[in-house]
């Protein structure tokens, strides 16, 4: 996870685990499946509150139907089914069945309102996502309006104080629970996370329309997306402000009328609910996207018993009259409520076809969500894993006239771009994804990855490095710089490094093995050549010749080819390997011998006919080169550009490897150290530089900076 993500939600973390654990990794089914079985108590639940809570305010006896009328309606809702399907979520499902269990126990145990054993589960619902704190308040108006029995325009009256006073006194414990608890999650919860959005004001402003928006969603859901394309307003002189705020003003006045008489309160209440419930992520925090349809989840419970309610005391009134219509065809009120549930289950059905697959998801949110630029990059990332590379341009593109400072389009063009093969290209989008995403850890791993796969080592020590350091548990970036270390036979930091991450994951079988590689000192071609020699085979040594190939070991590859011969020597695939060792150490006579070999041996052995034409060509094969001390330099000044000193440093020590008396390389370095004000390192490199070529005017000014750089800092000492 982000480090900008992370967030304290014990609850919610050690149920994915458990889920982890019982699906031996990551099956989706056991995730569904806990989901799924959590909302279904939630039904319960509902039924069991929503009857309890009618019947404080009528004495029908039917009431119980329209409590299964009002839960059906939200179980088989489409946007609720928005939460159900996506896993990360069952935080907002935990949280609302946690608010609910609170409620069942107070109203249907006097034991447990006595000893405050109904908080239990609402202080576990807050430690699975915060928004559970707002029972307190829900929680004041239930005391108030169905205990004390007053309506909120009595709050304001002297004669109604001491009902007043009563709801806060018995509402308090909740309070002090729900207050603490959030306190304590807000400092467990990482420096590092971020609510997303920018402008509180802007925000806010944006948030009555969005209110209004829910709330028409629950009886009209068609504009279901998993990620929305709205943004907030940027002044209040826009209809939808004040549309919003007409609604809220609405709704209000309803809230207070209905609760002033007995059996209108759970219309007040359920409206009161779903504001309280909405506070968190509509008010002045602001939030990376101003509306999302999850957060419909806990609010939505408030407006079904709000709206469930009021369509039952419409029925209740319409067959009152024992000679009405209605009263005499019951019946057929059973019509629009299976038409409702029928329909909301039709949609429900079609939302779970869109969430059925990544590609689906995204393809939808691309068209109901047209102006959001990650809905079209994540589409593309997705055509890109179809090897639709034209396409996924075509929709990155697109993201990025939407998001042009946004730093994953530029990295996901970059893997595009290394797809294609235009490696030029995609340095430079990594390089702009870098310095716009400076604090996400992906940006760096995967940039390191890109760096090991064209050999420069130094480099993607420093890239990946950097990444772990912003967020240390990323295994990805781990394996890459133990691979990294490997390559560079730099056995100590392997070592260092495997260890650590077998504390962390102690059945990891790539630790395991690197850490067996750093204690052998050798890597794991030579590791794997070591065991070929206590059983071998002609197929050993020939997988073995194949290794030593990609690790450009050429004279090793040719060897084990022919070790293989030793064993089987009609062997076809062994000469051919053979032939291409010798085409990489350019021995293009000694190639065509044994590629002749090969396909008298095999004569429609396709690959060896395409390696001896190369031989015969004197063309070497393609393979990734190493760089030159010229295009490390030139690397380097790049990295400067990007005021990306480390990496200048990294490119500049790989070029002085490849050529020690380099003093571009020197003066480069020089620069870098000056950069980071590090004058003591610049000093040193500059002086290095001067001795190798004394005339080098650029390097005699870098060292010139570096010494008055270091004087100037001693003098403020």
């Amino acid at each position: 996870m982000l480090p900008q993500n992370q967030s304290y939600r014990p609850v919610t973390t050690t149920s994915l685990a458990i889920d982890y654990w019982l699906g031996n990794g990551y099956n989706p089914f056991f995730f569904h499946l806990s989901t799924f079985i959590l909302f279904l108590l939630q039904g319960l639940l509902m039924l069991y509150f929503f009857n309890k809570l009618f019947g404080l305010s009528s004495t029908n006896k039917n009431v119980i139907y329209i409590a299964l009328f009002a839960v059906a309606w939200y179980l088989l809702h489409p946007a609720v089914a928005e939460t159900v399907n996506y896993i990360i979520a069952r935080a907002d499902i935990q949280s609302t069945v946690a608010v609910l269990a609170g409620f069942a126990l107070y109203m249907g145990s006097p034991f447990c309102r006595k000893t405050f054993i109904y908080l239990l589960p609402v202080g576990i619902g807050i430690l699975a996502k915060p928004p559970a704190v707002m029972f307190a308040p829900i929680f004041f108006f239930y005391i108030l309006l169905f205990e004390e029995g007053i309506s909120l325009t009595d709050i304001f009256r002297k004669a109604h104080l001491v009902q007043l006073w009563s709801a806060i006194k018995k509402s308090i414990p909740a309070f002090i629970l729900c207050g603490g608890l959030y306190e304590l999650v807000s400092k467990l919860t990482p420096k590092t996370w971020e609510p997303g959005g920018n402008s509180p004001m802007h925000y806010l402003i944006t948030q009555p329309f969005v209110i209004l928006h829910y709330f028409t969603t629950f009886f009209w859901p068609s504009g279901l997306s998993a990620d929305s394309d709205w943004g907030p307003l940027d002044n209040i002189r826009n209809i939808r402000f004040f549309a919003g705020c007409l609604f809220i003003l609405v709704m209000v006045i309803i809230a207070f009328y209905t609760s002033r008489k007995a059996l209108l309160r759970p219309i007040s209440f359920g409206i009161l609910w779903f504001f309280i419930a909405l506070a968190p992520t509509s008010s002045i925090i602001p939030l990376g996207e101003v509306l999302n349809d999850h957060r419909m989840f806990f609010p939505f419970v408030g407006l079904a018993l709000s709206v469930g309610w009021a369509i039952g005391l419409l029925v209740f009134k319409l067959i009152k009259g024992k000679d009405s219509f209605l009263a005499k065809n019951k019946k057929l009120l059973w019509v629009p409520v299976i038409l409702l549930l029928l329909t909301c289950g039709y949609g429900t059905w079609k939302r779970n076809v869109v969430w059925h697959s990544e590609e689906s998801l995204w393809l939808n949110v691309t068209v109901k969500s047209p102006k959001n630029g990650r809905g079209l990059m994540n589409y593309g990332n997705i055509l890109v894993s179809e090897g639709k590379y034209a396409e996924a341009q075509d929709y990155f593109n697109r993201a990025m006239l939407l998001l042009p400072n946004y730093s994953y389009i530029y990295v996901n063009i970059a893997i595009l771009k290394e797809k294609q093969g235009n490696y030029a290209d995609a340095e430079k989008y990594f390089l702009n994804g870098l310095v716009l995403g400076p604090s996400y850890p992906s940006h760096y791993e995967l940039y390191g990855e890109f760096l090991y796969d064209r050999k420069r080592y130094r480099e993607a020590v420093v890239m990946l490095e950097d990444g772990l350091n912003l967020s240390t548990a990323d295994l990805d970036a781990r394996i890459t710089l133990m691979k990294t270390f490997e390559a560079l036979g730099q056995w100590d930091n392997l070592k260092l490094l495997a260890s650590n991450t077998l504390q962390m994951l102690p059945d990891n079988e790539d630790a395991k093995g690197f850490l067996e590689d750093a204690e052998k000192r050798k890597n794991k071609t030579d590791v794997e050549a070591d065991q070929v020699k206590l059983a071998p085979t002609a197929e050993k040594y020939l997988e073995l010749s194949l290794h030593y190939y990609q690790d450009r070991r050429y004279d090793k590859c040719i060897d084990a080819a022919q070790a293989a011969l030793i064993l089987k020597p009609n062997y076809p695939e062994a000469y051919n390997n053979i032939g291409s060792g010798y085409i990489a150490l350019k021995q293009f006579d000694k190639a065509t011998e044994a590629l002749k070999k090969a396909l008298s041996l095999k004569p429609g052995y396709e690959l060896a006919k395409n390696n001896l034409l190369l031989a015969q060509n004197h063309h070497e094969l393609t393979v990734p080169d190493t760089p030159t001390p010229e295009e490390y330099i030139n690397q380097s000044l790049v990295y400067y550009k990007f005021r990306l000193y480390t990496m200048c440093i990294a490119a500049c020590e790989s070029a002085l490897e490849l050529k020690p008396d380099y003093d571009l390389a020197y003066n480069n370095l020089c620069s870098a150290y000056n950069g980071m004000q590090d004058w003591d390192d610049a000093i040193k490199t500059g002086e290095k530089g001067l001795q190798i070529n004394p005339n080098n005017q650029l390097l005699k000014n870098n060292l010139a900076q570096a010494i008055a750089g270091k004087k100037k800092s001693e003098g403020k000492k």
